[in-house]
């Protein structure tokens, strides 16, 4: 087997992409933040010790406290957690929907497409950040409420790019041979058409992820993410607005971290993009 082909070929030709190798680093560490949260932070990132409210960074408090005296940098590491299980939930929960749409509406074409794209055409009219506000706000915050309001438009741009993917190549020569010799629809579908299809959205889906992110860390910031007192780091903006002159860690902090995840998916993503694009393939390689 070519040392360049399958899921280890991938991950060799994306990390030799310097923004990608730089964003692999920075999710790795992400990732353990998450995973091991409990056992990296330094204290529960819930207790509180009034008396020492809006301190600034020091040696037991790396990052300061903030306004009930809760450790930062305990709770932007749990906060951690939270943002990358609502980036890869809703990701994978808007994969799922906009595989099944888009690669029957590519596959199937006809009437079934026609009332795809319309139904697609409609809920694109809509705001997607507005009417994940609006749901949240009507269901209350919670992360499955969160999930659910990402989720609600989310799916639509993934459907869209797989079923454009779908109908290029269902009309390639080794899928007509597939059907000549009497491939079932099931089996030419997904044995023949979808692995030849999903390249597009495996860049998409990383930069969904950012998006997710960002859009969670929004909502946490209007009060509309995940129920307090949880860590989260758009929650912990909100709060810490208040106290940007007096106390600028509140802010800083998990502002930063917000910063670092987005940029690394999104570098991550841009050595994704390159690495499945056969051109680009060849200049990283140096042929």
């Amino acid at each position: 087997m070519n040392e360049e082909s399958g899921l280890l070929g991938l991950i060799r030709r994306t990390s030799r992409h310097r923004g990608a190798a730089v964003g692999m680093v920075l999710l790795a560490l992400f990732l353990l933040a998450a995973v091991f949260a409990p056992v990296i932070a330094p204290g529960n990132p819930l207790a509180q010790t009034l008396d020492e409210g809006l301190s600034g960074p020091s040696s037991s408090h790396w990052l300061g406290q903030d306004k009930f005296g809760r450790d930062v940098l305990s709770r932007v590491i749990h906060g951690a957690r939270l943002s990358l299980a609502v980036g890869l939930g809703t990701v994978g929960i808007s994969l799922l929907i906009g595989l099944a749409a888009g690669s029957l509406a590519g596959f199937l074409g006809g009437a079934v497409d026609r009332i795809f794209t319309g139904a697609c055409d409609v809920l694109l009219a809509f705001p997607g950040i507005l009417l994940a506000i609006g749901i949240a706000a009507v269901r209350g915050p919670s992360f499955g409420n969160v999930l659910f309001a990402l989720s609600v438009l989310g799916w639509v741009g993934y459907a869209r790019v797989i079923r454009a993917q779908v109908f290029s190549v269902k009309a390639r020569e080794f899928v007509e041979s597939a059907r000549a010799v009497g491939g079932s629809p099931a089996r030419l579908l997904l044995r023949h058409i979808l692995p030849n299809a999903i390249s597009p959205i495996l860049v998409e889906a990383t930069f969904g992820i950012a998006r997710a992110i960002v859009a969670e860390a929004g909502l946490s910031f209007l009060g509309l993410g995940v129920a307090p007192p949880a860590a989260s780091w758009g929650s912990m903006i909100g709060e810490g607005r208040h106290f940007l002159f007096i106390a600028p860690h509140l802010v800083t902090a998990p502002g930063a971290a917000i910063l670092l995840t987005v940029m690394a998916f999104n570098f991550l993503g841009d050595g994704l993009r390159d690495a499945l694009d056969p051109k680009a393939h060849a200049k990283l390689s140096g042929r």
